[in-house]
């Protein structure tokens, strides 16, 4: 797309991907990351957040930079990290963890933090941190033991997905919903914009 700076999202992640296409951005390549998500001992949620998506955007710098096509990209990451109190919730991959999850979610208020990093084509850094509330209805078993079964837990924050079936779960939400489907759309836009990337293109030529 001539007209516009690149743009890169440091991510494998379809809702990301789909989230910024809402948006009208279209990235020019996907570039995912793999880091150690473990918290550290002590870690709050909000500080792994910050920390894992400058992991991410700082390990794909240097694959970017060395390719001619997006060398001079502007870069994106994220994370996004559910947290019961100061308890970090795993993004599950096995049945018994994602039960886990649900139970603690199952009639509460829960947190949702997504940190973003932004690297600009000069290489500075820009991040932002941003807090959803989100609370669950009381989950019956037949609740639980239905979406268990259908495996839309897999590898998620929480281990659930409030764009799929567990958007019937959600009873209240107080902040951003793009950010608890993992990139909060007007934080985002509003770090691309402030760094003169032009966040209308897109609008202006539709596909």
């Amino acid at each position: 797309m001539i007209g516009r700076p690149k743009l890169v999202l440091a991510s494998g992640s379809p809702r990301r991907l789909a989230l910024l296409n809402q948006a009208g951005l279209e990235p020019d390549s996907l570039e995912p990351v793999e880091v150690d998500e473990s918290p550290d001992r002590g870690e709050l949620p909000r500080t792994l957040a910050v920390r894992l998506a400058r992991e991410k955007a700082a390990a794909s710098i240097q694959r970017v930079r060395g390719r001619e096509e997006i060398k001079s990209a502007y870069i994106i990451a994220a994370d996004t990290v559910v947290a019961v109190g100061r308890r970090i919730l795993p993004k599950p991959d096995l049945l018994e963890e994602a039960a886990t999850c649900l139970r603690l979610l199952s009639g509460r208020t829960h947190r949702v933090y997504t940190g973003v990093c932004l690297i600009t084509p000069r290489d500075a850094e820009r991040t932002r941190l941003v807090e959803t509330r989100v609370r669950f209805k009381r989950l019956s078993n037949e609740d639980l033991e239905s979406y268990l079964a259908s495996g839309e837990w897999r590898g998620k924050a929480g281990g659930y997905a409030i764009q799929g079936l567990a958007g019937s779960f959600v009873t209240k939400l107080v902040g951003s919903y793009t950010n608890v489907v993992g990139l909060p759309l007007y934080e985002t836009t509003a770090m691309l914009e402030g760094e003169g990337y032009p966040t209308h293109f897109g609008w202006l030529n539709p596909p």
